[in-house]
């Protein structure tokens, strides 16, 4: 999953730091503003969870809310929606999925929602059956069926025609390594996907037990039966949610109103509080956003900013009790190339020596709310996670040993051992880091020899290519769903795709992720878990950098406002302006 639209492709090679983030020592440690604290809950489910959602006590409806972000937005068009900000924004107001996310007691729920349950497995987790409940409407009054549902999965196969969206039906689904999609094979029918009534019925290539997690993502979602082309669909693609497109401008602004063929009545999580959503995506710089919410006044009482507050506003936020953070479900890596730092005690050595808070307020993270310390893969709302974590280093994720890391590189007779890594030549806060990794890593016994690269699509470009002439690789990657499934074979594997940057691969860990796959559902976190740290102990072949989290805005007026820990967005569905 992606993070924000100028970060591209984080979930890639995500080389970029997060955008507007800042460092305040008045944050810094706070449990009430720690990443960690605040998503000590995992990610629970609720497969009984009935229509209409239960009201939320001193809810008021009526009001526009104003929402700001410098960072855009990129398609909105179901099947291509693979950024986090717009999924969350698309799926909590305008496109109702398989399954959805709701905010309960200070954690997110999947419940149904275009499904009655969170669907029905076979034995093996081969298959997939969802009951598509009735009363579903378009923004047009027609109704959505299940094979209005099936279209848009069979859409999602097509990576030609929706280049980012994410590629799970073709790994996952059976046939999906040969079936090219809906519009560029339109005389093709998929194996995988059939319908039978009112049920949609998914098969799958290889166990498959997050496939409930799976239908929360847009890609899931129907999509009409249309002839027209989908670049022209994604300027006003088709509501099923309790908001519908009154006006939108790619990429910069879109207004919101209530779509009056939603029915509560069908919908388990979903409130429609609000009148009118305006998004205007493309402010030109975060002071401008921070500074008209700060002050408070008027229209801008009822705005947010999806942006994290930077640091020069952080403490003043937090003083006027304007400041909504929490956690999200990225993090950031080291990767040596396991190809060719092939000793762990260099790859230890790496992972010690590494400017962690020096790193992170070179980038203007606020420590403890949006870069909080990482000993471990997989994030803190994962479920079945090791908890206590474990910390191979013994360095709680944040503390720099020179001294220790150049007694391991003795250890090797590998002082003076090089390492090579790009970074982003025109972003003074990238240079930054570079600068306290030089300068970390030397004083360690390396030699350093940082690549620069001319701007961020370089630098992505020389991450991603294999035979760079680099062996160190920052990276990060975000879950798409809460699931050890979709942390260890994506970054311990060859055979998944993800973020598997340090180029790792071990047959014996290839062997336990199969292992693991096929066990019973009630049985896979605790094995990915147990999968996690033994490779993490055995191998140590990435070294987590920080976990990422969301330090958002709000005005005066806004209530209901937390934060989603799976989209690291605000909570849409739980949220209303309150009356002047």
């Amino acid at each position: 999953m992606r993070w924000k639209r100028w970060i591209a492709a984080t979930s890639a090679v995500g080389l970029m730091a997060l955008a507007a983030c800042g460092g305040n020592s008045d944050l810094e440690g706070d449990s009430e503003d720690s990443i960690n604290s605040q998503s000590s809950a995992a990610t629970g489910k609720d497969p009984d969870a009935e229509a209409p959602a239960p009201p939320i006590d001193g809810a008021e409806e009526g009001g526009t809310m104003k929402v700001l972000s410098t960072e855009g937005m990129n398609s909105i068009h179901p099947q291509d929606a693979y950024y986090y900000n717009t999924m969350s924004i698309t799926t909590g107001l305008m496109f109702r999925t398989l399954t959805q996310y709701v905010y309960r007691d200070g954690q997110m729920v999947l419940v149904p929602d275009l499904a009655t349950d969170l669907g029905q497995p076979n034995e093996d987790f081969t298959e997939w059956t969802f009951e598509i409940r009735d009363g579903v409407r378009w923004e047009n009054g027609d109704e959505v069926t299940a094979d209005d549902v099936a279209r848009g999965i069979k859409a999602s196969f097509d990576r030609d025609t929706f280049t980012a969206g994410p590629a799970y039906a073709n790994t996952y689904f059976e046939g999906g390594d040969t079936y090219k999609g809906l519009y560029s094979d339109p005389k093709t029918e998929p194996e995988a996907v059939t319908v039978d009534g009112n049920k949609v019925i998914i098969k799958m290539a290889t166990p498959f037990a997050d496939m409930d997690y799976f239908g929360a993502l847009p890609a899931m979602s129907p999509l009409p039966d249309t002839d027209e082309d989908p670049a022209d669909y994604a300027r006003h693609p088709m509501s099923t949610g309790p908001y519908k497109i009154d006006s939108y401008d790619i990429g910069k602004k879109m207004t919101l109103v209530k779509n009056d063929e939603w029915d509560p009545n069908t919908d388990p999580g979903r409130h429609q509080y609000v009148d009118e959503y305006d998004f205007d995506l493309q402010i030109g710089s975060s002071a401008q956003i921070e500074n008209l919410i700060l002050g408070d006044q008027g229209d801008a009482q009822a705005t947010i900013s999806i942006d994290n507050v930077t640091q020069a506003n952080a403490a003043k936020a937090k003083e006027q009790d304007q400041l909504v953070s929490g956690a999200s479900a990225c993090g950031y890596f080291l990767n040596p190339d396991y190809r060719k730092v092939t000793d762990i005690n260099i790859r230890k050595a790496i992972g010690l020596a590494f400017p962690y808070e020096d790193s992170w307020l070179a980038e203007g993270q606020i420590i403890g709310t949006t870069r909080a310390p990482a000993t471990m893969i997989s994030a803190p709302s994962v479920p079945g996670r090791i908890d206590p974590p474990y910390d191979v280093l013994d360095n709680s994720g944040q503390e720099t040993d020179t001294a220790a890391a150049k007694k391991l590189l003795e250890k090797a007779d590998a002082v003076g051992y090089e390492l090579k890594w790009v970074y982003t030549g025109d972003d003074p806060m990238l240079v930054d880091m570079k600068d306290a990794m030089v300068r970390s890593f030397e004083e360690a016994g390396f030699k350093v020899s940082p690549v620069k690269a001319a701007d961020d699509q370089e630098t992505s470009e020389l991450n991603q290519d294999p035979d760079a002439p680099v062996n160190l690789r920052r990276t990060s990657w975000c879950a798409d769903w809460p699931s050890g499934a979709v942390w260890i074979p994506p970054i311990l594997s060859k055979k998944y795709p993800g973020s598997n940057y340090a180029h790792f691969t071990e047959p014996d860990i290839e062997k336990r992720i199969d292992e693991v796959q096929q066990m019973p559902s009630e049985d896979q976190p605790e094995g990915w878990a147990q999968l996690e740290k033994d490779a993490m102990e055995k191998y140590y072949p990435t070294i987590p950098i920080g976990y990422t989290g969301a330090a958002l805005l709000e005005g005066s007026r806004i209530e209901g406002m937390h934060v989603d820990e799976v989209f690291g967005n605000p909570t849409w569905k739980s949220m209303w302006v309150a009356s002047e």
